[in-house]
Order: structure tokens, then sequence, then C-alpha cells
């Protein structure tokens, strides 16, 4: 059996805050046994633009794999995996 989360406790600045929580793991103060799983449908993932390079032969997979999804190969990701 654990032992009982400790309290937090108040502090007057974020700086004092900060320099409290900073060196400490949060299992001090929380019970994370009794967490529950969230999902949050409504975020968004961040995308940004790349540049990189495969060799012609993956390329051409990727092409292929896309293809059969009836998806452009430049929008494959974790949605739409490429069988290895």
């Amino acid at each position: 059996m654990t032992k009982p989360p400790e309290a937090i406790p108040k502090f007057d600045t974020e700086a004092q805050e900060r320099a409290c929580r900073e060196p400490h793991d949060s299992t001090e103060h929380l019970d994370w046994t009794s967490a529950k799983s969230v999902t949050l449908p409504n975020l968004k993932p961040t995308t940004r633009k790349i540049s990189l390079r495969l060799p012609q032969q993956m390329l051409d997979a990727i092409t292929v794999a896309a293809n059969a999804r009836d998806v452009p190969y430049r929008s494959l990701n974790h949605e739409h995996p490429v069988v290895r």
C-alpha cells in the first residue's frame, strides 16, 4: 500500500513555487493510481512542412501505398501508415 500524498503547499509567488517544484517529483503530492485516461477529440495536431530526402525505392513504395488508399503520397502519416 502506498503512503497518502502530501498536501500541496501554498506559495506567495510563482518563483517560490517553481523553486519548490523543480527538484521534486509530482508523485509526492498526487495519487496517480487513481488517475483516469482522458480523450480530447477536438484537439488538432500542429503541423509543420519539412523537406525530406528519401531513396527513390522508398518513395516509389510510398506512392504505391498511397495510390492503393486513394490519398496523395504527401499526406501519408500515422493515420495512413505504409505497410512495413
